[in-house]
């Protein structure tokens, strides 16, 4: 628990001298997800916030909705032939009586920061099973100039990264602005996910009024968790996928894609953009 750096003898080139030194990495192990009980997927994560990880992979596979649904998270002991504790597995159980949709548990998913299901069908899924959709949450307006100074604080929380350098970021921030909480993990799934389950864990959900930043891409796995977490805006400094981009067109959710400076695309969503000036016509 707790491992989010190692340190490793490193050779270090620099200007043709040449030193031997320790170096401070981002630790990355498997996290088995059980689900009462029974294995339900495993992701390479940075470890800390297990229990939050957990939680908001659920929210995403439509498990857990509010705080009432999650009976408790705990870490599996035994977790090794010698019966030791690995702390890399927890198990999620659910509120007696809560309904676990058809998502296969015995498939033992592997996720990767890639992960995410493909095609027209996987839109349809998130469109139908989202518990709150976008579309029907009071109107948010962000003022661009607001969006465009978040990454910046983004980075500037990032105290992990700036020891090792290897870190995606996902943070939630509200509509004025205020940086309401930022998780750092060596996948940006997982950092998206630890900040939804803590949401969940604090019956905060959903997320209506508030901006979800990710440090990378934007892909369609990250668009799917904004929607089933109820956040309205999603905003990546580098690139969206084209069926991210179309995940947030069929669902209202507002994509923003670039944002470094002053520049930004808007991808779908743009009615939630306050503008100052004028679109041009392409």
């Amino acid at each position: 628990m707790g491992r989010v750096t190692e340190r490793r003898k490193v050779l270090r080139i620099r200007d043709g001298a040449v030193s031997s030194r320790p170096d401070t990495l981002v630790a990355e192990e498997p996290l088995e997800i059980r689900l009462n009980g029974k294995p339900l997927a495993i992701t390479m994560r940075t470890p800390g916030d297990d229990f939050a990880l957990a939680a908001g992979f659920l929210v995403s596979e439509g498990v857990l909705a509010t705080g009432s649904d999650l009976q408790n998270i705990v870490y599996c002991a035994g977790a090794t032939v010698d019966g030791s504790n690995t702390y890399n597995v927890v198990d999620v159980r659910t509120t007696p009586g809560v309904v676990i949709p058809d998502i296969t548990l015995e498939r033992n998913v592997y996720t990767t920061s890639s992960c995410g299901l493909c095609g027209k069908a996987s839109l349809d899924a998130v469109r139908t099973t989202a518990r709150w959709p976008i579309s029907d949450t009071p109107p948010v307006r962000i003022e661009a100039d607001l969006l465009a100074s978040l990454p910046d604080r983004l980075r500037a929380a990032q105290r992990v990264f700036d020891r090792t350098g290897g870190l995606h970021a996902a943070a939630l921030f509200g509509e004025d602005g205020e940086l309401l909480d930022i998780r750092e993990d060596v996948g940006r799934h997982n950092a998206v996910d630890k900040l939804v389950g803590r949401a969940l864990q604090n019956d905060e959900l959903p997320l209506s009024r508030s901006i979800l930043l990710v440090s990378g891409r934007a892909s369609f796995e990250l668009a799917q968790k904004a929607v089933m977490a109820g956040i309205p805006v999603l905003a990546a400094v580098s690139a969206p996928s084209s069926l991210a981009v179309d995940l947030a067109a069929e669902t209202g959710l507002t994509l923003v894609g670039f944002l470094r400076g002053t520049s930004m695309n808007v991808y779908a969503g743009e009615d939630r953009i306050a503008l100052r000036a004028s679109v041009s016509p392409a």
